[in-house]
């Protein structure tokens, strides 16, 4: 307990005692962490928006020859449902298709009356997710009772782009933006190395163990990492909040569906700030005090 109490305080105490790079180090974390956040808040949008998307396009529309009868649709329904990748089928007949394009011609739909009606039996695969629908369509244009196949492929493809686009390019500035942390703290705690650096040689003479020597360096290193993931946080919330309520309002409500609140990705955020500050806290300690265990 007391080595515990002993690290802790020298760890607050070197803190404390190299306030100028501290506070840099805090500024540099928390600035970084920042626009970590601004481009997180961004990528969870998106994909929110592609997810809202991909809802409308994850459909497939099988139309069937005029020639089958009931039985064959059920047996038909039954083995495109065992095809992978299907989450689920429904069938709708030409009549519901004319009812619903009924509706949606609204006061017009009168000169629909009296004609004889055009549309298909067809049915409606709702996919497990995008990435499958390729091999979807390829295992039914093995059925010689479907006549046509729709679906979005476009849309589906560019949607899909997208997604691994914003991913990759999140990934890319999360990495750059840990290294340049990872090297303000670092800096930080090679100067209170340097300062201490005959304190450690003479504790490793008297046989101090280099976790007894690290200990004070490593809560140093995250006592910066998780002040600046937490001043950092507090800025992004507060300015996506106000974001958030300025699209609320009636001039920008067409885009308040697609966005959201602070709510839904501040457990998100507060998680990987707190890990990239403290992950990034620690690491910076290690690496500057390896060197000097080495006596």
């Amino acid at each position: 307990m007391n080595s515990i109490i002993y690290t802790i305080k020298e760890g607050v105490k070197g803190a404390l005692k190299n306030a100028t790079m501290s506070i840099a180090s805090i500024t540099s974390v928390a600035s970084s962490l920042f626009i970590l956040g601004i481009i997180l808040s961004i990528v969870l949008n998106i994909n929110n928006i592609t997810l809202l998307a991909q809802q409308q396009f994850d459909k497939i529309q099988l139309f069937l020859h005029e020639n089958i009868d009931e039985k064959e649709i059920v047996n038909l329904r039954e083995d495109i449902k065992k095809i992978e990748g299907i989450k689920d089928i429904e069938f709708e007949s030409k009549e519901d298709a004319l009812k619903k394009f009924k509706e949606r011609w609204g006061e017009d739909a009168y000169l629909l009356e009296g004609i004889d009606n055009p549309l298909q039996n067809s049915f409606i695969i709702t996919l497990e997710n995008l990435e499958s629908a390729d091999n979807v369509v390829e295992s039914l244009k093995d059925y010689e009772q479907i006549e046509d196949i729709k679906y979005y492929k476009d849309i589906v493809d560019k949607l899909l782009n997208i997604s691994n686009l914003i991913r990759i390019l999140g990934l890319f500035l999360i990495g750059l933006l840990s290294i340049v942390s990872l090297f303000m703290i670092s800096n930080t705690i090679k100067i209170a190395l340097h300062a201490r650096k005959k304190e450690i040689n003479i504790m490793k003479y008297v046989g101090a163990t280099d976790w007894f020597i690290r200990g004070p360096f490593i809560i140093e290193g995250i006592m910066l990492g998780a002040v600046g993931a937490m001043l950092s946080f507090g800025i992004v919330y507060l300015s996506y909040d106000k974001m958030y309520e300025k699209l609320n309002e009636p001039a920008y409500s067409l885009f308040s569906d697609y966005i959201l609140p602070i709510s839904q990705i501040s457990d998100t955020l507060i998680k990987i700030f707190l890990i990239m500050g403290v992950g990034i806290g620690v690491l910076g300690s290690m690496l500057s005090i390896r060197k000097h265990l080495k006596v």
